[in-house]
């Protein structure tokens, strides 16, 4: 939102509830890194050839989690940085008229016509951020996560080089 614009206190309450579990939880992770890596200290330091060799792999997870966490909250970070260009913008895909299934999700069928109007902008417009940003949330919509994933990659690289060109 930009700062002009307060965000409603519910909006307020709710997003510090989020940020304070991402920060729990990367700090039990953390924790838990720490422990595999005394592990794995331990290990190595026995002088055993097996233990040596396990010690070295348990040494690898701590490494491997910490760059996972990292990825995943500089992802976050940046599909939020772009959230909140698309609200300032009021391109934001409006889904509230949109039949709703009890669960909140939106009916496939009326996902499915999103996406197909949403995609012929992104046909005509590859290169905008904005369209692929629009396209990757139509995905999501429409239950392909993996596709949205990819295409919000996209919206974000476009976004950054936008950015760098600016």
């Amino acid at each position: 939102m930009s700062s002009a614009e307060p965000v409603p206190n519910g909006q307020s309450k709710e997003i510090v509830k989020v940020v304070a579990l991402i920060v729990a939880l990367v700090l039990v992770l953390g924790f838990y890194f720490l422990l595999l890596g005394r592990i794995a200290f331990s290990l190595i330091g026995s002088g055993d050839v097996a233990a040596i060799i396990i010690g070295i792999g348990v040494l690898i997870l701590p490494f491997l989690g910490v760059w996972i966490v990292a990825a995943t909250v500089r992802a976050g970070l940046a599909h939020q940085h772009l959230a909140r260009r698309i609200h300032e913008e009021g391109l934001e895909l409006d889904t509230s008229q949109l039949p709703h299934r009890p669960s909140g999700r939106v009916e496939r069928e009326a996902a499915d016509a999103l996406f197909a109007k949403i995609k012929a902008e992104w046909e005509a417009d590859p290169d905008n951020w904005r369209v692929s940003y629009r396209l990757a949330r139509a995905y999501d919509y429409a239950g392909d996560r993996t596709r949205a994933r990819e295409t919000m990659r996209r919206a974000v690289a476009l976004e950054r080089h936008e950015r760098g060109n600016a």
